[in-house]
C-alpha cells in the first residue's frame, strides 16, 4: 500500500475521478435502525468532494440525518479492473445556490427524476467529504493508493 502525497493528491484524485466515471454506478453503504443498507448510486466527483442527488422523501436521506458516515464502493470491469473505496460523512445541502451551482456539475441530466429542476421540493443534494479514499486493482491486491485528511 502506498500513502498519497500532498504533493500527489491532485493526480491521485484526477485518477479517482477518472475511474469513476468509468465505472458509472457504485455502491452506497448508509446505517438504518435495523443494520446496514447498500444502494446503487451516480455520484460525481468535484476535486475531493463527491456529490449525489436523491429524492427528499428516500430512505437514504432518512439514514443520513440519523448517522452521516457512508462507504462507498465503485468497480470498474475488465480490463481496467480499478476498485475504488470511499469512506467518509455524508451532508444533506440545503443551501439552494449550492444546490443549483451543483445540478450543473453533477454529469447526468438531473431533470429525468426532478423536472422542477434545481428548486424541486424532491430533490436532495448529497455532499460526502472522504475520510479515507483507496484506488487500487484486482480488488485491492495490487497498485493499492490510500488518501487521507492531512
Amino acid at each position: 500500500m502506498t500513502t498519497v502525497l500532498d504533493a500527489d493528491r491532485a493526480a491521485f484524485f484526477a485518477d479517482v475521478a477518472e475511474a469513476s466515471a468509468q465505472a458509472i454506478w457504485c455502491a452506497i453503504a448508509t446505517q438504518s435502525p435495523s443494520g446496514p443498507r447498500v444502494r446503487m448510486v451516480h455520484p460525481t466527483w468535484e476535486g475531493e468532494t463527491l456529490w449525489f442527488a436523491t429524492g427528499t422523501s428516500s430512505a437514504k436521506v432518512k439514514h443520513l440525518k440519523q448517522d452521516p458516515r457512508v462507504d462507498v464502493q465503485y468497480q470498474v470491469a475488465p480490463p481496467g479492473f480499478v476498485h475504488l473505496l470511499v469512506r467518509g460523512n455524508a451532508e444533506i445541502v440545503t443551501d439552494g445556490a449550492e444546490k443549483k451551482r451543483v445540478w450543473d456539475v453533477i454529469d447526468y441530466d438531473l431533470g429525468q427524476f426532478w423536472p422542477g429542476g434545481p428548486t424541486d421540493p424532491e430533490y436532495t443534494l448529497v455532499r460526502i467529504t472522504p475520510e479515507r479514499v483507496e484506488h487500487s486493482k484486482m480488488f485491492g491486491m495490487t497498485d493499492k493508493r490510500v488518501w487521507r485528511p492531512s
